[in-house]
């Protein structure tokens, strides 16, 4: 999560979206009273920033817009423009087990990707109950209108960023992974149908499809 009050903007950052990308962008940019909170190199060289800070949730790379509440005034959060970069879910949840299935950390999602098969991942209902409570407009509630960058289209949808900050953005990739990049093939019926249920709300928010080749 990036706040900047000099641009006008804070960029929330969820998970498996290609945040990690436009922070480092954002971050290599950043005006010296930016508050950056995550693992990036100048993030975490601001780290002590943070001690003390009283905020309304965890401060972490993936904070919503709700949990930094305190952080900063909250007429000067209001005013700041959320900016969150959205996935196709059904290629968002092949990122999301693969990724799990190489850390290390002691958590339940990590364990359930390392013991199951991607079917039975995305069918057990701690994952449902997961992607569920957490759509991709949670992030940003409370905040002002915000700006949603679907990663398919990025020519398109960063328009409207760039033309808050003012310039160009450079989205190099980061934490690639060796999983085949067409997500379809990981994917039987039942298993597209439950991805479609279980994110329901950004599939219909963003006119996601399984197929994007599929017509309207």
């Amino acid at each position: 999560m990036i706040l900047s009050p000099g641009r006008g903007y804070v960029f929330v950052h969820a998970p498996k979206t290609g945040g990690t990308a436009m922070a480092l962008a954002l971050e290599a940019r950043a005006m010296a009273d930016d508050i950056l909170i995550g693992d990036t190199p100048k993030a975490v060289r601001r780290r002590t920033r943070l001690k003390g800070a009283r905020t309304a949730g965890r401060l972490w790379k993936h904070s919503a817009l709700a949990d930094v509440r305190g952080l900063i005034p909250d007429a000067d959060l209001d005013r700041l423009t959320p900016v969150m970069l959205v996935r196709n879910p059904w290629d968002r949840m092949v990122s999301y087990y693969h990724w799990l299935k190489v850390q290390a950390f002691d958590n339940a999602a990590v364990s359930l990707s390392k013991s199951l098969s991607f079917g039975d991942f995305v069918a057990h209902p701690a994952i449902g109950d997961s992607f569920r409570r957490n759509p991709y407009a949670s992030y940003v509630a409370g905040g002002a209108t915000p700006i949603f960058i679907r990663l398919e289209h990025l020519d398109s949808d960063l328009t409207p960023f760039t033309d808050l900050l003012g310039f160009d953005l450079d989205l190099p990739r980061a934490n690639a992974s060796s999983r085949a990049r067409d997500w379809r093939g990981y994917y039987d019926g039942p298993t597209r149908d439950r991805v479609a249920e279980i994110c329901a709300e950004d599939v219909s928010a963003f006119l996601y499809r399984f197929d994007p080749h599929d017509s309207a």
